[in-house]
């Protein structure tokens, strides 16, 4: 049971507890400041804070690249690099070097939330999602494409993402429809393979029926960055083994 105190010097005691309460407020305010910076209270500020921090991690990451790069090309010694006919096709597909070209770009986005639609036709109905973004850089792969972005970064062998909802987790960065997939190739041979694909036959019905977003533009000219791959620290070539294979 909670007992009331005398009031013995009350208005020293009233002072003085107001003098610490000022104090514990303050402290209190500060505190909270820094743990609601360094702890988000729900899973979009985490999201976004994590995401940030990718971000500024990314920039050291191109950094030291660069300085890397810059003591590379002053290096005097000399490294075998095999066949420049082999080696830089290897290059592009590996997305280790930027490359410059003609091709074209497919943007998916999502169908209005409301509408008047078929009967069964539900919210997931509605947004694009992962299997499609994956149907379509399948068939542009198959169709020749020779380089790819998905949105602003190099699509690569090892180039993974996934989808929440409608939003695109890449590469540590999130993004927001609509989504844009880019190749360099033969435009016309990359629209062959679009069209002969059955996963984007079944997603171009649902761009008739509830009006998803499907636009192909041929492009003259494209300019694709290198890609921001890990180097390999546990990975070794045997010993012995000709790695350019000359005889």
């Amino acid at each position: 049971m909670i007992r009331r105190r005398p009031r013995v010097r009350a208005a020293v005691s009233v002072a003085l507890v107001l003098a610490l309460a000022g104090l514990l407020f303050t402290a209190s305010a500060e505190l909270a400041r820094g743990t609601q910076a360094r702890h988000p209270q729900d899973l979009s500020q985490l999201v976004q804070a994590e995401s940030d921090e990718v971000g500024r991690l990314q920039g050291q990451v191109d950094d030291l690249q660069g300085q890397v790069d810059t003591l590379s090309q002053a290096g005097s010694a000399s490294i075998p690099t095999g066949d420049p006919k082999v080696m830089a096709p290897a290059d592009v597909e590996a997305g280790l070097v930027p490359v410059t070209g003609g091709g074209l770009t497919v943007a998916l986005s999502d169908a209005p939330q409301t509408g008047n639609y078929p009967p069964g036709i539900t919210v997931d109905d509605l947004v694009v999602h992962q299997q499609d973004m994956q149907a379509v850089i399948n068939a542009l792969w198959a169709g020749g494409a020779e380089a790819m972005m998905l949105e602003d970064q190099r699509v690569t062998a090892t180039t993974a993402f996934r989808c929440v909802g409608n939003v695109l987790s890449l590469g540590g960065r999130l993004y927001s429809p609509p989504f844009t997939v880019t190749a360099i190739g033969d435009p016309a041979a990359m629209r062959g393979a679009l069209d002969a694909s059955p996963q984007i036959a079944i997603y171009k019905q649902y761009v008739d029926a509830v009006d998803l977003g499907w636009k192909v533009t041929d492009k003259k000219s494209l300019d694709m960055p290198a890609a921001s791959a890990a180097t390999l620290e546990h990975a070794t070539v045997p010993s012995g083994t000709d790695v350019f294979g000359s005889d």
